[in-house]
């Protein structure tokens, strides 16, 4: 065994189980105790400064600065109750990761003594560096100037010693250089022209919030292990390993008994989650060997979103202590399913009514539907964009997978609401409806169940799929920041939403009935939209056919995803909403297929160096003893009995050999596939290039290197094989 593997081994068998730091007898008496939200501000901050912040929580005011200096001084004072003595301004810049930078409360001043200072200034506005992130030509490197900005809605809340405070991320010329900005902006247009729609139902409604509830899949592997695998740690993913004799077949993992070492991490987990105010309810094992599942109770989404990022990195950190590696990877293992990341998306109002629930009645159900079939009109027209908001090189590995939602967007009813939209679309005709007809058609829609997610099938193979009371994005993968998909879900409801509105007001003002104009307009769009309806299997050739038929695209690499960002199309749509301006989608695009373009190319300098500095010589190694075992058995034997005793030796030697052969030219042409690729000057040429021209010999060179994985002797493997790592407990 290579001495790599064997240390590796060596010091999982010298594990020493790790046991949950925190201790308590119910959730209740930790949550949010490290967390700045109404009952530490009510404590700790007058009563004219809480109920403004509140309003501007609530309302979306502008918080003056003269309150915001109070409310700096009491979240100092909290945060230093608790034992702070940094503060930073915690945001989510185009790196897919979170970035801080921490500060000292420490002031010294002109006497020679110090005081613990904070500020309005400090808490409403910091300066970064911008020009080391990603940009896509908006900052640079000579202009270095971008802003962070306090952003009231997502509670500060403090991290070992370090109070954080979610903020925005701008450039000094006003332009979004984060994943927040925007997501801010989309909700408040569904906000917006969702309260303009429920008008038509219920005057009460003044606030719509979107809410949104991550499901969080995810690997662990021991991290000694880990470590012992230069793929894992350079890329995520293990760019080689042969599927185990036992991977996930069975069905025997999927919400089995969790192990004991898993569960004290998990137990440790959620400790630290629910103590900042993360309300995490599920954990189980999911498919795969070493694959886990933790989802936390919805939320709004702004606020669920930070959440997540927030979850990501606590992961990570706690996973040390317990000797693991975190893997959010969309596809680290071969063979076996890939992890994503469901956003459950719904809309909820200011009256504590879910706009995606049947009420009790036809009038409530009249305005689920409305809501329903709007958001399906929505991902009708948008569909494309909806597809480069999860595009991604890891996702690209996962979509369309037999374990994923496929590549092609589709939306996923089940068959009692299908039947209620077709009966809409059967009942409504284009002239004036009878009374006969009205009374019928609201009878029909009374009878929706309140509770339809016991009424309905769940459809796994769909992207978008409505399971009862809100829809389920199932493509987004595991490492996703989730502001994207969900920035493009709540813009494009807003647009169609606006819309609607617009069409419905047009036949009122017609002399149309306010619910017969509501009922027309929806059948319009239950027929326009009736395409992108699928009930059956999304992972068959049959659909893939049947979608191509509808006229649905099936996008299946990220740099073909990635240029709906940019088309006539998004950037319209977008403007008209005020989401983005021209320069900061243009800079999007640059960046998302830059990171793909580097993260594939990373991918084939790891390949390239396993495969000829790690694989090829304990290939040659292991063929020279072969090779000289043969010649000691042509010693003793020859003839017919040689060729009968050392034939099978042979012929290793040979397939080592033509394998061998095989990895080094597949090797040395993607290498100069890849020079090849850097020459190019423009980003979209690059991806491309490195989709279609370099990344095809991964698979080619995978391919050996898996077959003389099984060849060779297991002491001379230099790396921690898949039955070792999908299996530590």
């Amino acid at each position: 065994m290579s001495s790599l593997r064997f240390t590796a081994f060596n010091e999982v068998l010298h594990r020493t189980p790790v046991a949950p730091l925190v201790s308590y007898s119910k959730s209740s008496e930790i949550y949010g105790i490290r967390v700045f939200n109404k009952r530490a501000m009510r404590e700790f901050i007058p009563k004219e400064a809480y109920e403004n912040i509140m309003e501007a929580i609530e309302k979306g005011t502008i918080i003056d600065r003269k309150i915001a200096g109070i409310v700096a001084t009491g979240m100092k004072a909290w945060a230093m109750s608790k034992g702070a003595t940094h503060y930073t301004h915690w945001f989510q810049p185009l790196t897919g990761t979170t970035a801080e930078k921490h500060d000292s409360f420490f002031e010294p001043d002109s006497k020679g003594n110090a005081i613990e200072s904070f500020e309005a200034d400090k808490l409403v506005q910091q300066e970064p560096d911008a020009s080391s992130f990603p940009s896509g030509g908006i900052r640079n490197t000579f202009e270095a100037r971008g802003y962070t900005a306090w952003d009231p809605t997502s509670p500060a809340y403090i991290i070992g010693k370090t109070l954080c405070i979610p903020t925005i991320f701008v450039s000094y010329t006003g332009d979004a250089l984060d994943y927040k900005t925007p997501l801010l902006k989309a909700l408040n247009a569904v906000d917006k022209a969702a309260v303009e729609v429920c008008q038509y139902f219920d005057k009460n409604i003044t606030k719509v919030n979107a809410t949104l509830g991550w499901e969080q899949e995810y690997f662990l592997v021991d991290s000694a292990l880990f470590n012992a695998r230069p793929d894992l740690t350079m890329t995520g993913r293990t760019l080689f390993g042969h599927i185990p004799a036992k991977g996930q077949q069975l069905d025997d993992h999927y919400f089995g008994s969790i192990p004991e070492r898993i569960l004290n991490y998990m137990r440790e987990l959620e400790a630290e989650c629910l103590m900042l105010g993360i309300p995490v309810k599920t954990r189980h094992n999911e498919v795969a060997p070493n694959q886990f599942e933790c989802a936390p109770a919805f939320e709004e989404c702004n606020l669920a979103v930070d959440h997540n990022q927030l979850l990501m990195d606590i992961m990570s950190k706690l996973a040390e202590r317990h000797n693991f590696k975190v893997l959010f990877h969309e596809k680290p293992f071969a063979g076996v399913n890939g992890s994503g990341k469901h956003n459950n998306w719904s809309l909820s109002t200011n009256t504590g009514v879910n706009l995606l629930s049947p009420g009790k009645n036809p009038k409530t159900n009249l305005q689920f539907l409305t809501f329903f079939i709007n958001t399906i009109k929505a991902v009708h027209e948008h569909a494309d964009l909806l597809r480069s908001s999860i595009a991604t090189a890891g996702n690209e590995y996962r979509l369309g997978a037999n374990e994923a939602p496929p590549a092609i967007m589709s939306v996923f009813i089940g068959s009692q609401l299908s039947e209620i939209l077709d009966e809409i679309e059967k009942k409504v005709k284009a002239g004036k409806m009878s009374a006969d007809e009205k009374t019928d058609l609201k009878l029909g829609i009374g009878k929706i169940p309140e509770i339809l997610w016991d009424n309905t099938d769940r459809n796994r193979t769909s992207p978008f799929a409505f399971t009862g009371n809100k829809f389920e994005f199932r493509a987004v993968g595991s490492s996703a920041n989730c502001s994207l998909p969900m920035t493009v879900i709540n813009t494009i409801v807003a647009e169609q939403l606006t819309q609607f509105k617009k069409e419905v007001d047009v036949l009122i003002e017609k002399g149309v009935g306010k619910d017969e104009a509501i009922f027309k307009v929806l059948r319009e769009y239950i027929v326009a939209s009736k395409n992108i309806r699928f009930e059956g299997n999304g992972y068959g050739d049959e659909w893939v056919k049947e979608a191509e038929k509808r006229g649905l695209k099936n996008i299946k690499t990220t740099p073909e995803a990635l240029e709906v960002l940019v088309s006539k199309k998004t950037k319209k749509l977008f403007l008209a909403h005020k989401i983005f301006n021209e320069r900061e989608m243009e800079a999007r695009h640059e960046i998302y297929l830059e990171t793909y373009t580097k993260k594939i190319q990373i991918e084939s300098r790891v390949i390239g160096d396993l495969a000829l500095n790690h694989i090829v010589p304990v290939a040659i190694r292991y063929q020279k003893v072969l090779v000289d075992n043969v010649k000691g058995l042509k010693e003793l034997f020859a003839g017919k009995e040689f060729q009968t005793i050392a034939g099978e030796q042979l012929e290793m030697i040979k397939t080592i050999s033509e394998r061998v052969s095989v990895i080094i030219s597949s090797v040395n042409k993607m290498i100069e596939e890849r020079k090849k690729a850097n020459k190019l000057e423009h980003g979209k040429e690059q991806a491309l290039a490195y989709c279609h021209k370099v990344k095809p010999y991964f698979e080619v060179i995978r391919y050996e290197v898996d077959k003389l994985e099984l060849l060779l002797d297991n002491t001379y493997w230099p790396l921690p094989k898949y039955r070792e790592l999908l299996f530590t407990k």
